[in-house]
């Protein structure tokens, strides 16, 4: 009876001791839940293949595969829509700090509102993991302490662009821009490349966001005599635009069409067909390797098969390392985890050892795809060849050359 009662004390202590552990683990998480913050275009322009549901269903997948909590702590998923106006985005986010307590915001696609809500959030000491915004001042000139930049900017997507058509002989270009903070960021970073490669700017035709007709411009850009025109825009901006320069043969023949920023939704919303040999940059392609591929065949089935994008797979792994570093920092105090982020090597299906620099731009390898015939595809998202790769070290300007003045 002795024995019994001494198991039965030892068996209590040691749940009462894991009891006392698990709430000195939740004591380090501030209002006992990690709480991610999805703020992104539902509805818009960029809701199928940069944000939308196939974002939270990458975040959500992210979480479940996690775990469900961190720190003995629950993890929650919320998610609403910017609907492209960086007032709606900044009072969503001020709510979601302010009244339900997030501790990070991620998506956030469209450079105005990353900027907006990335100034907003880093006042208030809350981490913001950017993956759907273009711009590249969101680490320079308005860089924070607490604004992380995960996945591609201007920069990357500019010189993937311009280095090789330049080379080719296309010289002399027009740019067929949107007219915000991200067209305006990529035009001038493109135009910068461009320049220095001993190429020339005719000219540019400025169009609003989620215009449906681009004649006007196209006809502007036709008639500059470029070589090369250039859409400095994206989601069904850019598909809209390319499928009606095809009406003015724009592309077929002595000029030539650049897309700056496409993913294989949008391939499939011109048409592959139509799309064949168009080139672009990319921070990921589903079917880069053997990790990718098992990914994206997770996340089909997780989000009802949403296409597998650069900007999902973005989500997925921003989730995923900002757990890490709330686990590895032991609290999810934004100053600790933070500096956390800053110490890791991102290592996962979407970038190969990725960091991410005091200015809070990761950093990692980009791709060059070039569009195949739909002939050649093995399945329905096999819309690209891999052609090239622009090494990390190339494909971002040095931290001094970014503007950001935490670390001039």
């Amino acid at each position: 009876m002795r024995t019994g009662m001494k198991t039965c004390a030892v068996v209590c202590c040691s749940a009462a001791f894991a009891i006392a552990a698990a709430c000195v683990s939740a004591a380090e998480v501030s209002d006992d839940t990690v709480k991610i913050g999805v703020l992104g275009d539902m509805s818009g322009t960029y809701a199928t293949s940069y944000s939308g549901k196939g974002a939270v269903a990458a975040v959500e997948m992210a979480v479940e595969d996690f775990g469900g909590e961190v720190l003995g702590a629950p993890i929650e998923v919320i998610s609403a829509d910017h609907q492209n106006k960086a007032d709606v985005a900044s009072s969503t986010a001020r709510k979601w700090i302010d009244k339900k307590n997030v501790d990070m915001i991620t998506d956030l696609t469209n450079s105005a509102v990353g900027l907006a809500v990335q100034q907003l959030a880093s006042e208030k000491k809350v981490i913001t993991m950017n993956t759907g915004a273009a711009t590249s001042d969101l680490t320079g000139e308005a860089c924070t302490k607490y604004g992380i930049h995960y996945g591609y900017d201007t920069n990357p997507l500019a010189i993937g662009a311009a280095t090789g058509v330049v080379e080719n002989g296309g010289e002399s270009w027009y740019f067929v821009t949107v007219d915000y903070a991200f067209g305006h960021s990529l035009e001038e970073n493109t135009a910068r490349v461009v320049k220095e490669l001993g190429g020339t700017v005719v000219g540019s035709a400025k169009h609003p966001l989620g215009t449906t007709d681009f004649a006007s411009y196209l006809v502007q850009a036709q008639s500059s005599g470029a070589d090369v025109i250039a859409l400095a825009n994206a989601g069904d901006d850019v598909v809209n635009a390319i499928k009606q320069a095809s009406s003015f043969q724009i592309g077929t023949g002595d000029q030539q069409l650049v897309a700056e920023l496409m993913d294989v939704g949008g391939v499939r919303g011109v048409g592959q067909d139509k799309a064949e040999g168009l080139q672009f940059t990319t921070a990921w392609y589903w079917n880069r390797d053997d990790r990718s591929r098992e990914w994206t065949e997770r996340y089909l089935e997780y989000s009802g098969g949403e296409a597998p994008t650069m900007f999902h797979g973005a989500l997925y792994s921003a989730a995923s390392t900002y757990l890490k570093a709330v686990e590895a920092a032991g609290t999810d105090d934004p100053d600790a985890v933070r500096e956390q982020l800053g110490d890791m090597t991102i290592d996962d299906f979407y970038a190969n050892g990725g960091h991410i620099r005091p200015d809070g731009l990761m950093v990692h390898d980009m791709y060059l795809l070039k569009v195949k015939h739909s002939d050649e595809a093995e399945s329905k998202w096999d819309v690209a060849d891999i052609v090239g790769t622009v090494p990390a070290e190339q494909a971002n300007i040095p931290l001094s050359e970014t503007g950001c003045p935490r670390v001039q």
